[in-house]
């Protein structure tokens, strides 16, 4: 089904989630407790004071393994500390459920799929949440 959109926001935050093997439930209520609260967005006098639920925001989540390589030796990505593809399914989709009883609009892309994942990004703003 190339060429089908799964997941779509207008103003918000895409947000690649990358599950390692020591997440848990309790590691995504405590990242959701922390995303929706981030102050990423301009208030009246332009600084970054508001957060995506401030605004009304919405949040696109996308499952994205490759965050949790290990790239510090050699010239190839370590996978070892990533959590195994149905674990990892699992908590993405507890993740997901739990993001869209907190918040709206939430919008998804598809575990496991090789998605074309497309962003305008307001300026250089790109964070790195960890807990």
């Amino acid at each position: 089904m190339a060429g089908r959109r799964v997941g779509a926001i207008e103003q918000g935050l895409l947000v690649f989630l990358g599950l390692d093997r020591t997440d848990d439930a309790d590691t995504a209520e405590r990242m959701l407790d922390k995303l929706l609260a981030y102050r990423v967005f301009a208030d009246d006098v332009g600084r970054m004071n508001r957060s995506v639920a401030e605004i009304g925001g919405g949040v696109l989540l996308v499952s994205q393994f490759t965050l949790s390589a290990d790239t510090r030796k050699g010239l190839r990505p370590s996978f070892t500390s990533a959590m195994p593809p149905a674990q990892a399914q699992a908590l993405y989709d507890h993740t997901l459920e739990r993001l869209r009883a907190r918040h709206a609009p939430v919008a998804a892309g598809e575990f496991g799929a090789d998605m074309q994942v497309s962003l305008v990004n307001d300026g250089p703003v790109t964070f790195l949440l960890e807990l």
